[in-house]
């Protein structure tokens, strides 16, 4: 294998590599999508889902070609590899793959064309000596217009670096906020466990410093509007050994 040399491409993954770190990014397969689904000419709203949008089943909407959407969803979910800031938005099109009307494919074009003006978006990775875990988590509480259930959202840092994100529906309906964001918080801390069983190196821990914890807020934003809302946000204080 280091007859091949530098890897630079993997699974629609561009990795571009320095002596002290490297970048991954999707730009060639975003390239693809859009000129798949002919937007190359479209403009770029600047967010993948407007703050004013609440997705439903539409039972009185028009039916559009469900094997269309159906592509698009899969290659939208395909890009939510590297970066992560359309998981929520790309998650709340995809559950409606059933029976998609005409509203759902409107929304899941706003996303590919939001990818067109991010396309060149990535993840920076450095070396790092000190492997330290922190997570943040969110709630969409109640975001579900059709069953009233709340949506988890997290993302995962080592030393500030982006390593790992979720945005999952809950199992249960939530009756309160305070219910919610225990749920989201027993998600996240749960990934956060499974990690450090991983890589004994890694450990959780927290950062209370107000810019940091600003930073990751800002990073949540793109997950959905409800996380512009800071107070909202859970700082996780755990570790294995206080956990369980």
């Amino acid at each position: 294998m280091s007859m091949v040399g530098q890897r630079t491409y993997f699974l629609c993954l561009q990795v571009k590599q320095s002596a002290d770190r490297f970048f991954i990014s999707q730009e060639k397969c975003a390239k693809n999508l859009i000129k798949k689904f002919e937007l190359e000419s479209c403009k770029s709203p600047r967010t993948p889902i407007s703050t004013s949008t609440k997705l439903s089943k539409d039972n009185a909407g028009q039916l559009v070609d469900f094997t269309v959407y159906r592509s698009l969803i899969g290659s939208l979910l395909y890009l939510t590899a590297s970066p992560p800031h359309i998981i929520y938005s790309v998650g709340m099109c995809a559950r409606y793959q059933s029976a998609p009307k005409e509203s759902h494919l409107i929304a899941a074009k706003r996303i590919l064309k939001y990818v067109k003006g991010t396309e060149q978006y990535g993840l920076w990775y450095s070396k790092e000596n000190n492997v330290c875990l922190v997570a943040y988590c969110d709630v969409d509480w109640a975001g579900n217009v059709d069953d009233r259930k709340s949506t988890s959202r997290g993302c995962f840092f080592i030393r500030k670096k982006l390593i790992s994100w979720l945005s999952k529906k809950q199992n249960s309906i939530s009756l309160s906020t305070a219910e919610a964001q225990r749920m989201s918080y027993d998600d996240t801390s749960t990934l956060m466990l499974m990690a450090s069983d991983i890589d004994n190196d890694v450990t959780p821990a927290t950062i209370d410093d107000t810019e940091d914890g600003n930073r990751a807020g800002a990073f949540l934003k793109f997950f959905g509007k409800r996380a512009l809302e800071w107070e909202d946000i859970i700082r996780l204080r755990t570790s294995a050994q206080e956990h369980y």
